[in-house]
């Protein structure tokens, strides 16, 4: 798990009322991430059960996102954190998270476009942002986003609720979008100033486009989409001071 991954999800639970129970799949903590990847501090007072295909570190439940062993509507909230490219059956996986969700329920996932293969167990898809919008249609409230150049971030991100959406819900969808942006844009402010000087020297020998992917590493960009009206875009860098306007 990546530091705008979690900031992604404690963002949102920060900003919505998560419902309980909450199902984290893929919940195993990998060697060295043991506690780090532990988000079940971001959503006290709710049951959580931390589900992966195997068991270990992290995981209360053994099960498969693609054939989940719950009936349906039975979900408050369900994470997938850098999950989804592990899953082969991918397209049966976001069936099944819509399935089990109640009515109000919200997912919540994130996912690497620009990063290198990993294998944990298995690494099998990168899902573009364009993607994760399409996939997401059958929910009430949408938001999909990405962090880094526009033309290949290396994250993509998402939240949305299964209908009946909260009658707030697009104004709280504005407001995750915006603090997400000022929290990349603190980000990259605060790195220690050895990193800024090692990231500025590695731009000298590197191609136009890799520039790019290092100089917009901090930027995001987000799409909201509330079924039934129209839909919203806004996009800033992190080092851009101007406000984010982003419209039901």
């Amino acid at each position: 798990m990546r530091d705008h991954n979690k900031a992604f999800c404690r963002l949102v639970a920060e900003t919505f009322s998560c419902p309980g129970p909450v199902f984290e799949f893929g919940a195993y903590q990998v060697e060295g991430q043991e506690g780090y990847a532990n988000l079940r501090s971001l959503f006290p007072g709710r049951e959580y059960v931390g589900c992966d295909m195997r068991p270990g570190p992290g995981v209360d439940r053994v099960e498969d996102v693609t054939a989940i062993g719950l009936p349906d509507e039975s979900a408050g909230t369900v994470l997938c954190i850098e999950t989804f490219e592990h899953v082969f059956e991918v397209r049966r996986a976001f069936d099944e998270v819509y399935r089990i969700l109640r009515p109000g329920g919200m997912f919540v996932i994130t996912s690497p476009l620009n990063f290198r293969i990993h294998g944990y167990p298995d690494d099998y898809w990168r899902i573009t942002p364009s993607c994760l919008r399409r996939m997401l249609e059958p929910y009430d409230l949408r938001v999909t986003g990405s962090q880094g150049h526009s033309a290949f971030p290396h994250t993509i991100m998402g939240m949305a609720i299964k209908s009946p959406a909260p009658a707030d819900a697009a104004e709280r969808a504005v407001r995750l979008t915006s603090a997400y942006v000022e929290w990349a844009r603190h980000a990259e402010a605060s790195r220690p100033v050895g990193e800024k000087f090692r990231r500025l020297a590695s731009m000298i020998y590197r191609s136009k486009g890799e520039r790019r992917q290092i100089a917009e590493y901090y930027a995001a960009e987000f799409h909201v989409d509330l079924a039934g009206e129209g839909t919203g875009t806004s996009r800033r860098g992190a080092g851009d001071a101007s406000p984010i306007h982003t419209a039901a």
